[in-house]
């Protein structure tokens, strides 16, 4: 058993070797420019680093005596580098949340609240007022359509909407009176029963 890993741990010595030679020979030139692409000498590091894992990965083509060891290794830097640009272009930028930039995409969190709220000041009304209510703002339909689904003439249906904002209104004031010193911020609830 240990015949045939011997060779395997020779070349891998063999490739180390390689590969700190090459970094003794190439390493600050390799740095050197690849800082100069990327304007950032940590980013510099890492692309050199990569360049290394390559050029030991494909050692063969360091040895093959076709071009430059040089010339490939800052190709292959550049091509890390622009593959770095590339991946970065393609994915939206990322801005840090401050109250200068405030979050492009509002927080659910708050219209679940409202939610709730509206649920549980539904279920206090009457249950003719609340199937009126659901017709007309949460099925979206017309006075003409929630008078045929529920059977009414088209008047009451508009005057149980009017006394059923109305006690919606009156039950989110008892509510902010409730709450007396804490802020209420539910600007899509005041849009409906407003």
């Amino acid at each position: 058993m240990a015949g045939p890993l011997w060779p395997r741990s020779r070349r891998g010595s063999t490739d180390e070797a390689l590969i700190r030679t090459v970094y003794e020979e190439h390493g600050n030139a390799l740095l050197a420019y690849a800082t100069r692409l990327t304007g950032d000498r940590a980013t510099a590091e890492d692309v050199v680093q990569e360049t290394l894992i390559r050029a030991w990965r494909h050692a063969d083509a360091l040895v093959n005596g076709k071009g430059s060891v040089r010339g490939w290794l800052l190709t292959v830097a550049r091509n890390i580098i622009t593959d770095r640009y590339r991946a970065k272009a393609a994915r939206p930028t990322e801005i840090a949340e401050s109250p200068a930039t405030p979050p492009l995409e509002d927080d659910h969190a708050e219209a679940v609240v409202d939610t709730m709220s509206m649920l549980g000041a539904l279920d206090r009304l009457t249950p003719e007022h609340r199937d009126v209510l659901t017709e007309l703002y949460y099925r979206e339909r017309s006075v003409a359509e929630t008078a045929d689904a529920l059977g009414i003439p088209a008047g009451t249906v508009k005057s149980r909407s009017h006394y059923a904002l109305k006690a919606l209104r009156a039950l989110f004031h008892e509510h902010e009176t409730d709450q007396a010193g804490v802020p209420e911020h539910r600007s899509g609830l005041r849009e409906v029963v407003a």
